[in-house]
């Protein structure tokens, strides 16, 4: 998915989030993402504390419609736990919020603090003869147990990979979806880059032929016809689609029922080019009728 990318061409029109809450573990991208809201018209505030939510969108009612994007991350850590609760009773209430958790591996969040030499907030002072190494480590690791109820109530985005107009790209995506009704998201990656851990199912389509071994076809990738048609005359592809789009249609219904807001199935080759995007294009199609879907290419995104 590029900076212009958009839901399957046949997906309906959804609403609008009201009230986007973006958290996540510290370096994973929030100011980007706020950044990309308030560039797509949000009023944006930043680490509000979690027991003036209620007050301050009381107040955003009074002042009329608009919609409102709030960052809260471990800076508040004391006021955490009643976060929850707020998420929880606004959107039985009937507020459109969607909570989005911006995460990363910790060798890419270590990476990132020692180039722009950021303090991790919950990091503590060096004591002379102290690993700074393991001290920005311990950090990350008590961030994430903090931040863990969060992140399973949320809306996750794997950050490890992305350049910053993909995060901006997929931020935007995200919130012109209803924030109450399940959104199916398809994500293709290469297998040599990592697997993207805000998957909830992820397929291994490797041992599928190949196109890069085609001179013709090896510069092309999966959205182009040729690839396409190469790939639908392989009888192995077709099973493989009919058996991973059986899977989900069994089973989405269930999510939708458990009130889960995002679901996402992703899809790996071995450089994220031919194969796994061929799959992820063809069944966003097949699944338009659902309303709400998203694709996401995470290696073409990159280039």
């Amino acid at each position: 998915m590029s900076s212009n990318s958009k839901r399957g061409a046949e997906a309906k029109p959804a609403p609008q989030s009201d009230v986007v809450l973006v958290t996540g573990v510290s370096g994973g991208g929030k100011s980007i993402a706020m950044h990309a809201l308030e560039d797509a018209g949000f009023f944006c505030v930043d680490n509000l504390p979690p027991e003036l939510l209620l007050e301050f969108l009381t107040l955003e009612k009074q002042r009329g419609k608009r919609r409102v994007a709030i960052a809260v991350d471990v800076r508040s850590a004391g006021s955490l736990p009643h976060l929850l609760p707020l998420i929880k009773q606004l959107r039985t209430e009937g507020v459109g919020l969607r909570s989005i958790f911006l995460d990363a591996n910790t060798d890419t969040l270590m990476r990132r603090f020692s180039e722009t030499r950021r303090p991790h907030p919950l990091r503590q002072a060096q004591q002379d003869g102290e690993d700074a190494h393991r001290i920005l480590l311990d950090a990350i690791e008590l961030e994430r147990e903090l931040l863990a109820a969060l992140r399973v109530e949320s809306t996750v985005i794997d950050t490890s990979q992305l350049r910053p107009a993909q995060l901006r790209a997929w931020v935007r995506d995200l919130v012109v979806v209803s924030g109450t009704s399940l959104t199916l998201v398809f994500e293709s990656f290469a297998f040599k880059h990592g697997v993207p851990s805000d998957a909830d199912f992820v397929f291994d389509v490797r041992v599928l032929p190949n196109p890069y071994y085609d001179r013709e076809l090896r510069p092309l990738t999966g959205r182009d016809a040729p690839v396409a048609e190469y790939l639908e005359a392989q009888p192995e592809v077709r099973l493989m689609l009919g058996q991973i789009g059986a899977f989900i249609s069994q089973w989405l219904p269930n999510f939708a029922a458990d009130q889960r807001s995002y679901l996402t199935v992703a899809i790996g080759c071995t450089g994220g080019q031919h194969r796994s995007v061929y799959l992820v294009e063809t069944l966003s199609k097949q699944f338009a009728y659902h309303g709400q879907v998203l694709k996401r290419h995470r290696e073409l995104d990159a280039k």
